[in-house]
């Protein structure tokens, strides 16, 4: 079954990029595979934030918070943390949909992997909210891990389990993946920006998932508008090609009329709704344009 994936292969292998897994779903079936060895569970690293958007669109769905929830109101012991800075450069002033779309205000975004590992403040929330904007949230986009962090905070906060524990019943399992393993803070706060570990066979299934707006196996998962809401653009932002293309809320859109989830080194859920498409990729590779070029080149035009 790797006949669609035939000219992909010979890309990645003259291009000596180190692909572990391929997946690719035509009209609701799997027409392609391949993997270099086995298909285990590796760290999909910012591919987290997209589940973590689904937490947050449910707890939606379930009145337990809004698009326009600040800060401020989830964690009112830290909304009086920044003495100095002017009001509209408050963090207790950012929204949902301001972490949704990475628009917080950060210059330089908090809780990147290097400074979590080194932070000596446990609560991350505190520290978080402890640092004044550099702008006013909603003006522009720059890419953070500390925004999803927060998205994750958030929802643990209004409906009283992690993110991880949240999604087991509701999405986790019902897609066939059965103790998933979440990274989480010092205070039990499920990452939400990275650390979760899945297969790209099953990461595949999320993505075909998300192509049926929110069904899987005749039940609705996640609610139809929130997928359809979650998976446009929403905000610009500047890059290379398929950096460049707008963001969502905590998906990127692509070229040819795509959107996607996708994480460090080269992991990629690529979903192409005009095709009726998912493209479920692994890697060990930096050059993550490039494995994008080899999707659009090889596998696109046999869709």
């Amino acid at each position: 079954m790797t006949a669609i994936l035939d000219r992909f292969l010979l890309d990645i292998r003259q291009a000596a990029f180190h692909i572990h897994s391929v997946r690719v779903w035509r009209q609701g079936e799997q027409v392609a595979s391949w993997d270099q060895t086995a298909d285990v569970r590796r760290p999909q690293h910012s591919i987290s934030k997209s589940f973590t958007c689904m937490a947050v669109g449910l707890a939606i769905a379930n009145h337990k918070l809004s698009l326009d929830t600040t800060l401020g109101e989830v964690f009112p012991a830290y909304a009086e943390l920044v003495k100095a800075a002017a009001p509209s450069h408050q963090p207790s002033r950012i929204t949902v949909k301001h972490l949704l779309t990475m628009s917080s205000g950060h210059d330089s975004p908090p809780l990147w992997a290097e400074e979590r590992a080194a932070l000596t403040e446990k609560d991350w929330v505190k520290y978080y909210m402890s640092l004044p904007l550099d702008r006013s949230p909603g003006s522009r986009f720059t890419y953070s891990s500390g925004d999803s962090f927060m998205l994750s905070a958030i929802v643990q906060a209004c409906v009283g389990c992690s993110v991880q524990e949240y999604l087991r019943p509701r999405l986790f399992e019902p897609l066939g993946m059965k103790d998933v393993d979440w990274e989480s803070s010092p205070l039990g706060v499920t990452l939400g920006c990275a650390g979760l570990s899945i297969s790209n066979e099953e990461l595949s299934r999320f993505g075909q998932m998300l192509l049926q707006r929110g069904s899987w196996q005749g039940q609705q998962l996640v609610p139809e508008e929130w997928i359809a809401l979650a998976t446009r653009r929403h905000i610009a932002n500047a890059g290379s090609l398929d950096w460049s293309m707008g963001y969502g809320y905590q998906f990127w859109m692509c070229s040819h009329n795509a959107y996607r989830a996708d994480g460090a080194h080269g992991q990629f859920c690529i979903i192409i709704p005009e095709k009726e498409a998912v493209i479920a990729i692994n890697s060990e590779e930096d050059r993550m344009q490039d494995i994008l070029h080899c999707v659009w080149q090889g596998i696109l035009p046999l869709l």
